[in-house]
Protein backbone atom coordinates (compact mmCIF):
# COMPACT_ATOMS: atom_id res chain seq x y z
CA UNK A 1 0.00 0.00 0.00
CA UNK A 2 2.85 2.76 1.20
CA UNK A 3 4.76 1.45 -1.93
CA UNK A 4 1.55 1.94 -4.38
CA UNK A 5 1.09 5.43 -2.88
CA UNK A 6 4.78 6.54 -3.70
CA UNK A 7 4.81 5.30 -6.91
CA UNK A 8 1.64 7.15 -7.32
CA UNK A 9 3.11 10.53 -5.85
CA UNK A 10 5.91 10.19 -7.64
CA UNK A 11 4.48 9.70 -11.05
CA UNK A 12 2.45 13.04 -10.57
CA UNK A 13 5.43 14.85 -9.48
CA UNK A 14 6.95 13.77 -12.82
CA UNK A 15 4.23 14.47 -15.06
CA UNK A 16 3.48 18.39 -12.96
CA UNK A 17 7.40 18.36 -14.31
CA UNK A 18 7.02 17.88 -17.83
CA UNK A 19 3.67 19.96 -17.80
CA UNK A 20 5.83 23.17 -16.08
CA UNK A 21 8.23 22.47 -18.94
CA UNK A 22 5.72 22.68 -21.51
CA UNK A 23 4.38 25.82 -20.18
CA UNK A 24 7.07 27.50 -19.50
CA UNK A 25 8.02 26.95 -23.44
CA UNK A 26 4.68 28.48 -24.18
CA UNK A 27 5.32 30.92 -22.22
CA UNK A 28 8.83 32.00 -24.08
CA UNK A 29 7.09 31.66 -27.81
CA UNK A 30 4.08 33.84 -26.41
CA UNK A 31 6.86 36.63 -25.55
CA UNK A 32 8.65 36.18 -28.50
CA UNK A 33 5.58 36.53 -30.05
CA UNK A 34 4.82 39.63 -28.01
CA UNK A 35 8.30 41.42 -28.79
CA UNK A 36 7.98 40.29 -32.16
CA UNK A 37 4.16 41.85 -32.93
CA UNK A 38 4.92 45.24 -30.68
CA UNK A 39 7.35 45.88 -32.83
CA UNK A 40 6.16 45.47 -36.09
CA UNK A 41 2.39 46.44 -35.28
CA UNK A 42 1.27 44.91 -38.19
CA UNK A 43 -2.87 46.17 -39.24
CA UNK A 44 -4.01 42.65 -39.60
CA UNK A 45 -3.12 41.12 -35.79
CA UNK A 46 -5.06 44.90 -34.06
CA UNK A 47 -8.05 43.66 -36.51
CA UNK A 48 -8.09 40.30 -34.91
CA UNK A 49 -8.87 41.93 -31.62
CA UNK A 50 -11.51 43.82 -32.63
CA UNK A 51 -12.05 47.34 -32.04
CA UNK A 52 -8.96 47.40 -29.41
CA UNK A 53 -6.11 49.94 -30.00
CA UNK A 54 -2.35 49.09 -29.59
CA UNK A 55 -2.05 50.22 -25.85
CA UNK A 56 -4.97 48.17 -24.89
CA UNK A 57 -3.81 44.91 -26.99
CA UNK A 58 -0.02 45.51 -24.67
CA UNK A 59 -1.50 45.92 -21.49
CA UNK A 60 -3.82 42.97 -22.18
CA UNK A 61 -1.19 40.50 -23.62
CA UNK A 62 1.49 41.68 -20.68
CA UNK A 63 -1.98 40.85 -18.04
CA UNK A 64 -2.29 37.62 -19.61
CA UNK A 65 1.47 36.98 -19.66
CA UNK A 66 1.80 37.81 -15.54
CA UNK A 67 -1.04 35.60 -14.88
CA UNK A 68 0.32 32.23 -16.90
CA UNK A 69 3.64 33.30 -14.88
CA UNK A 70 1.56 33.39 -11.67
CA UNK A 71 -0.06 29.99 -12.58
CA UNK A 72 3.61 28.35 -13.83
CA UNK A 73 5.14 29.13 -10.25
CA UNK A 74 2.19 27.96 -8.60
CA UNK A 75 2.23 25.12 -10.51
CA UNK A 76 6.10 24.52 -9.86
CA UNK A 77 5.15 24.45 -6.25
CA UNK A 78 3.38 21.82 -6.50
CA UNK A 79 5.79 19.74 -8.34
CA UNK A 80 8.26 20.23 -5.63
CA UNK A 81 5.96 19.69 -3.06
CA UNK A 82 4.85 16.24 -4.43
CA UNK A 83 8.53 15.12 -5.08
CA UNK A 84 9.86 15.43 -1.68
CA UNK A 85 6.90 14.23 -0.36
CA UNK A 86 7.99 11.17 -3.04
CA UNK A 87 11.18 11.05 -1.53
CA UNK A 88 10.04 11.01 2.44
CA UNK A 89 7.65 8.25 1.32
CA UNK A 90 11.04 6.37 -0.20
CA UNK A 91 12.65 6.73 3.37
CA UNK A 92 9.80 6.10 5.15
CA UNK A 93 9.98 2.60 3.05
CA UNK A 94 14.19 2.12 3.15
CA UNK A 95 14.33 2.53 7.06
Amino acid sequence: MHDDLERKVRGAGVAGWWTVLATAAVTLLQWLAYLLMMSWRPTWFLSLWGSASWPEVQHLWLLGTVVLKIVVFFLAVLCLWLTLWARELRKGRAA
